[in-house]
């Protein structure tokens, strides 16, 4: 398959009717696969009603079919077309956050969009992004739009178009070009069918920033569980965003990951850390790179992707990372983080099982 990339300013007017979207819109019309970027990371977009579709998705990304897909609109009609009603703590978060990086789950109207969308269950969890491109290609499309991260299951997301190409070229019909995203983590995903609503996995929207808006909301436990029945959002079962090498996350200063550090270099292997622009400098190991500041924790959130990715190309046998705090954006670094490592972490004076 030949994979075709449409390159668009994102400032230009009409963007609707520039032809480069409507060729990627017609291709979804005809149930092709075309990624996309949004405010977080690249999308694969798929028609949401069809089986056919959403089964092409799974394939390109080589994604387990138990795990659902979130379906982005671009008109609040849509939400009426797919929902069976509208709580009121998703109506508040609605109003404070759409468009943006929050994806809410509601009870599915029969039929509405395809079972393979939801993984059988009888939710579906749905977004408006907040990007002029991705808007528009939805409403050229006229169609609800599933779409998970653009990158082979199990990767790190992409941030990019060329993360894109590299994943997915000759898989897909399409990537349309928008330029690099702007938050670099997925959409923070919540659970608003119960009467507490319940954080499934977070994201650019965070615990606190909802909590302004509606009283109290709960972070489900398993997030920090292994799973072994379906996950109800996207990212909660299966290990995510893990780059070639194993990953570990250190629980200790500077000073003792160097430690780490030069104990492997003694075994002959090479060794990358991910660090930040307060500390990189710190490190004597084969490959360092800052993934943002300690200072401005939405700079790490940014680049994280980016930095996991990177190491791909530097022969890396082992990649030692440091933690965050788990307040604000923090939540969800930590929770990509530990899905790269696999849960895998060093404490204190522990060393590392190769």
């Amino acid at each position: 398959m030949k994979t075709l990339k449409w390159n668009v300013d994102n400032n230009v007017d009409n963007l609707e009717s520039n032809p480069q979207v409507v060729e990627a819109a017609n291709l979804l019309k005809q149930n092709e696969v075309v990624a996309f970027p949004t405010e977080t990371v690249y999308g694969l977009g798929a028609n949401a009603t069809s089986d056919e579709a959403i089964a092409k998705v799974y394939e390109a990304k080589g994604r387990p079919s138990d795990n659902p897909l979130i379906v982005h609109i671009a008109d609040f009609s849509q939400l009426n077309e797919l929902v069976l009603e509208i709580p009121n703590t998703a109506k508040k978060l609605i109003k404070k956050f759409w468009p943006g990086p929050l994806t809410i789950i509601f009870k599915v109207k029969s039929n509405a969009v395809s079972k393979k969308v939801t993984a059988g269950l009888d939710t579906v969890g749905i977004r408006m992004p907040d990007h002029r491109l991705a808007l528009a290609l939805i409403n050229a499309a006229n169609l609800p739009i599933a779409a998970p991260s653009a990158n082979s299951s199990g990767k790190p997301s992409p941030t990019t178009a060329e993360h894109v190409k590299e994943d997915l070229n000759g898989r897909i019909s399409g990537i349309l070009d928008g330029g690099e995203t702007g938050i670099g983590v997925e959409s923070t995903v919540v659970d608003c069918t119960s009467e507490v609503p319940v954080i499934l996995r977070p994201g650019g929207i965070t615990k606190e920033a909802m909590e302004r808006e509606i009283g109290n909301v709960e972070i489900d436990p398993a997030l920090h569980e292994n799973l072994e029945s379906k996950p109800k959002a996207p990212g909660m079962k299966y290990t995510h965003y893990a780059p070639n090498a194993p990953v570990y996350l250190v629980d200790g200063q500077p000073e003792f990951i160097q430690q780490l550090v030069n104990k492997c270099h003694d075994e002959g292997l090479a060794v990358g850390v991910i660090a930040t622009e307060e500390t990189a400098n710190m490190y004597d190991a084969d490959v360092v790179r800052a993934c943002g500041s300690r200072e401005d924790l939405f700079t790490v959130a940014n680049k994280l992707y980016d930095t996991l990715r990177s190491f791909n190309s530097k022969n890396v046998d082992i990649i030692y990372s440091e933690v965050f705090p788990t307040e604000g954006v923090g939540l969800a670094i930590m929770n990509r983080l530990e899905k790269a490592a696999g849960h895998k972490w060093i404490y204190g004076n522990e060393s590392p099982k190769f």
